[in-house]
């Protein structure tokens, strides 16, 4: 692996030698480190608006496929699975290989993946795929798209250094909420227009466009690793308690925002309402609620270096949120003015509910990351992101049951509860 040499963009790119290896360097600028920050935002921006835009067309999925909500919630959740298959062994591949040729190989197969499901998995006059033909599409669609949190993670972890990774971290894990309220905004219209060849059409050129990028800034840090050397230096992350504790608390903080992300909109339109609009808006302003809180965070918590604390302190709010959200709905029956007051007000709930549970992200992702130590970003990040995206695939699937026994009010409650659960595994580091 060629080295990478800092320069000023105004010196020539001279041909140096790496001492290690006798090839010649890389020479690159010393902000070069802000484009592999952008080639991060760019990629989980591409796979997140397939994650959590598709579902925020389940209202015209559910029309267009021909589903239950029972068969939705499967849909819907296996496109979580196979991202949660998938996260482990390629976190272990980026640490052997290199996060270059991972972004790039999940990347463009995701693209191509979509492409042929833009072509060949949408419903026509003449027929409907089928829910397993729907369902194994998006298996495979989330099991290529896999490879990016821990690829892109490690890469902006090598890049920048301890007082700055936080920030860049965070703006990355702002790319979540950006592809998903771009997603979320875009994608229903579209579906309900033009048919899901466009959606899945749109989401394939957003992949490809991302690997052009990868494949054209992305380059290991210098002396590989040389910037996480003052990362702790513990046991592997298989093997090291802490890292499975955050990972865990981690995962099962993601399933209230999991049952947002997938079932808010049902939730909006059934028992609020709402129509197309009002929830794209809706979710498109939980989406950008997150962005602004993942960036400030990050500032935050670089500064006062008080990760743990302030993980512990999104627990407890997306607890009340969500418990807040519980109460609304049982009250809702005998509540003086009845409708007009859940169109006024349970949006604005959800919202706040929604950015509190997505908060934390990239301060998470750092903290994990600092545990794991140089060499095992990409399997410590991938671990997380295994537990996240079981819940993409839990929460959808019981949501239903939920639906069927206790309706919306035992939702919110679950999801108030999954937060409460969540604060006292998030221990204070000795």
């Amino acid at each position: 692996m060629s080295a990478i040499v800092d320069c000023t963009d105004q010196q020539p790119k001279k041909i140096l030698k790496d001492r290690a290896t006798g090839r010649a360097a890389r020479v690159f600028s010393p902000g070069h480190r802000w484009k592999v920050l952008g080639i991060g935002v760019a990629a989980n921006a591409s796979f997140s608006a397939t994650f959590s835009g598709i579902p925020a067309t389940a209202v015209v999925l559910r029309q267009g496929y021909q589903l239950s909500n029972a068969e939705l919630g499967v849909a819907l959740g296996v496109l979580g699975l196979g991202v949660a298959l998938s996260e482990l062994p390629w976190g272990l591949l980026t640490d052997r290989w290199g996060d270059r040729r991972v972004l790039l190989t999940g990347l463009g197969a995701t693209a191509a993946w979509l492409l042929a499901m833009a072509m060949l998995v949408v419903p026509t006059r003449s027929a409907v795929p089928d829910v397993v033909l729907l369902s194994a599409s998006l298996l495979i669609a989330g099991l290529l798209g896999g490879s990016v949190n821990g690829s892109s993670g490690r890469a902006i972890m090598g890049w920048f250094r301890e007082n700055e990774r936080g920030f860049a971290m965070s703006i990355r894990q702002t790319a979540v909420p950006l592809g998903g309220g771009l997603g979320a905004l875009v994608l229903p219209s579209l579906a309900l227009v033009f048919g899901f060849s466009t959606v899945f059409g749109l989401l394939a050129g957003a992949s490809a466009l991302s690997a052009l990028f990868a494949w054209r800034w992305l380059h290991e840090p210098p002396a590989a690793g040389h910037v996480l050397s003052s990362a702790v230096a513990g046991p592997a992350p298989l093997r090291n308690i802490e890292v499975w504790r955050i990972a865990t608390a981690i995962g099962l903080l993601c399933f209230p925002q999991v049952a947002v992300l997938t079932f808010a909109s049902v939730f909006l339109h059934d028992f609020a309402g709402l129509g197309t609009a009002a929830i794209s808006a809706s979710l498109a302003a939980v989406q950008v609620g997150a962005m602004v809180m993942r960036v400030w965070s990050g500032r935050f918590t670089d500064r006062h270096g008080n990760r743990r604390q302030f993980l512990r302190s999104c627990s407890v709010l997306s607890a009340l949120a969500f418990a807040v959200l519980w109460l609304l709905v049982l009250a809702s029956p005998v509540m003086p003015g009845g409708q007009s007051l859940l169109i006024a007000v349970l949006p604005l709930v959800l919202i706040v509910a929604g950015v509190s549970v997505s908060a934390w992200h990239g301060v998470a992702y750092t903290e994990l990351a600092t545990l794991a130590g140089a060499g095992h970003v990409g399997t410590a990040l991938s671990l997380a992101n295994t537990f996240v995206f079981v819940g993409f695939f839990l929460v959808p699937v019981a949501i239903p049951g939920l639906l069927h026994l206790w309706s919306w009010s035992g939702v919110w409650l679950s999801a108030a509860i999954c937060a409460v659960v969540a604060w006292p595994i998030f221990l204070r580091p000795a």
